[in-house]
């Protein structure tokens, strides 16, 4: 018994004809006869009442009627409702804790204005958490720095993560012509929690120059350290894309790109995988915003 057999069944028993379901099917009229007589072999009933005209159903034939009417409408609404939920979402994103209120934030506010209905979901981790989050499909994709070689995921780059020195105006540091990393240390350190990406960049390079450091605070966001910084708690280094335009009116930066990497960062995908149309429309949107 196949689907087609119960359409051409249900049209010509709902218009009484079986020219008019033709009509309706898109196919000629031997091919609902033959769907027919092929479903009354299978079922071993007569369902139509061929004497009269127009045609009528049999008491058998409605029973059947009432049965796979339901059935056939559930599955003309299952395509519609399934494409009416992928268009709407989720897309799951998974990104670390300085990039989502800067980089992704811009991203999403542009999203948001050209697919105002589409839900977003967003996942904090490190770069080890988004990286997993991503192999096992638990995020559709993540958003970092310099990812790890040999994960056997896709990267896109798309845009540069700097490193600055962060400080308070007029911060005595600032008045040197010249400063290097001997020179960051000798004051207090805020920094991200240890296990972060720039966190760990920061302290090798004081550990192979064998510098002493002291890190007075370890706060969650970088916003966060702005704060205490503005408030001559201490200095920060951080990624140049957490500073924001306001923050320049109570911080400093300095680039400290010839001390500290500066990484690509950008998409990291799992390779195969079948992305959704908000997916996809996500990223093409990144694109856009970090060209």
């Amino acid at each position: 018994m196949e689907i087609r057999d119960l359409r051409s069944f249900e049209s010509a028993a709902r218009n009484r004809s079986i020219s008019k379901a033709a009509n309706e099917l898109g196919c000629g009229q031997p091919t609902v006869t033959t769907h027919i007589k092929k479903l009354e072999q299978e079922l071993s009933m007569v369902l139509f009442d061929r004497v009269t005209r127009p045609i009528g159903v049999t008491l058998s034939g409605q029973m059947i009627y009432d049965l796979i009417k339901p059935l056939l409408d559930g599955l003309d609404s299952l395509a519609a409702k399934t494409s009416a939920a992928e268009e709407k979402g989720p897309v799951i994103i998974a990104a670390t804790p300085d990039i989502i209120p800067h980089t992704l934030l811009k991203v999403v506010k542009e999203f948001n204005i050209q697919f105002p209905d589409v839900f977003i979901k967003i996942i904090s981790g490190n770069r080890t958490e988004v990286t997993n989050m991503v192999k096992t499909g638990e995020a559709d994709a993540g958003i970092i720095q310099h990812p790890d070689r040999g994960t056997d995921l896709d990267f896109e780059p798309l845009f540069l993560y700097e490193r600055v020195l962060i400080a308070p105006r007029n911060h005595e540091l600032l008045t040197k012509e010249f400063i290097d990393l001997e020179d960051v240390a000798k004051h207090p350190l805020i920094m991200m929690a240890k296990g972060t990406y720039t966190r760990e960049v920061v302290e090798e390079q004081f550990q192979k120059k064998n510098i002493s450091y002291d890190v007075v605070m370890e706060l969650e966001s970088m916003d966060m350290i702005k704060k205490f910084v503005a408030l001559g708690m201490g200095i920060s280094v951080g990624p140049k894309l957490a500073i924001d335009e306001d923050d320049l009116e109570e911080l400093e930066v300095l680039s400290l790109a010839n001390y500290l990497p500066v990484d690509q960062a950008g998409l990291l995908t799992l390779p195969g995988k079948n992305f959704s149309t908000p997916s996809n429309q996500f990223f093409d949107v990144m694109r856009q915003v970090l060209a």
